[in-house]
């Protein structure tokens, strides 16, 4: 009498949960989509669900830039060390979007990915953004009372254009404007890559506060331009 045949599937491994990752950028590629693997590996031998990944990235997100928020006043009286506050930013924001790629990976190696999970992924990241951009809005007036109120205005709503532009890119219809995956334009994209962004974000908060103005004026040039060749893009393409 033949005994019955136990097929044992393969429990997926780190390189596994990194191989579907949905890319973010030269950064995001080699430091945040790795610890994300890590991180999902972990949710799934402890059988956590995706959205589980979600919701500590965004209460950690949360948590993180509320706290710069508060303390801003005080790191720019000087009652408050600059690093340590910047330190705490750097880890929690980190550690917050790396959470943000593994809810992702955890869902397709595991076939556990559906629209609601997807739309609320969205949204969570949406939140975590306006906070952290209530952060650097808050650190850079704190540095600088003169910082006008039209510019953190516009940096905050050209923030979301990277947001916006990645959700659009991730359907059927999706383009971009340039193609080239060589390493010099890539190094360029940095300047849109979200791991990159918040990595740089929070060293200026740790080493020197005083630029973050020159930061959100960075971004805000470079956001806004986006948005702009972004929209001749896509009415070229229309008027083909």
């Amino acid at each position: 009498m033949q005994s019955a045949t136990t097929v044992v599937e393969p429990r997926p491994t780190v390189a596994d949960f990194h191989r579907v990752n949905r890319g973010g950028g030269l950064f995001s590629e080699s430091v945040s989509q790795w610890i994300g693997a890590v991180f999902a590996l972990v949710a799934q031998r402890l059988g956590l669900r995706p959205t589980a990944l979600t919701i500590t990235n965004l209460v950690l997100g949360l948590a993180t830039s509320v706290t710069v928020v508060a303390l801003a006043g005080r790191v720019a009286a000087g009652d408050v060390p600059a690093w340590v506050v910047g330190l705490a930013a750097l880890v929690g924001w980190q550690v917050a979007y790396a959470l943000d790629c593994a809810d992702g990976q955890l869902a397709r190696v595991t076939g556990q990915g559906s629209a609601a999970g997807a739309r609320v992924d969205v949204l969570c990241d949406v939140a975590a953004q306006i906070a952290l951009v209530a952060a650097l809005a808050a650190t850079a007036v704190a540095q600088r009372p003169q910082t006008p109120s039209w510019l953190v205005a516009v940096f905050a709503g050209t923030w979301m254009v990277n947001l916006v532009t990645s959700v659009m890119q991730s359907g059927p219809n999706a383009a971009s404007m340039v193609t080239s995956t060589s390493l010099p334009v890539r190094l360029v994209k940095l300047v849109r890559d979200y791991g990159a962004v918040i990595f740089v974000a929070a060293l200026v908060l740790m080493l020197a506060p005083a630029l973050t103005f020159w930061v959100v004026v960075a971004f805000t040039v470079v956001n806004g331009g986006f948005l702009l060749a972004s929209i001749a893009f896509s009415a070229r393409a229309s008027l083909r």
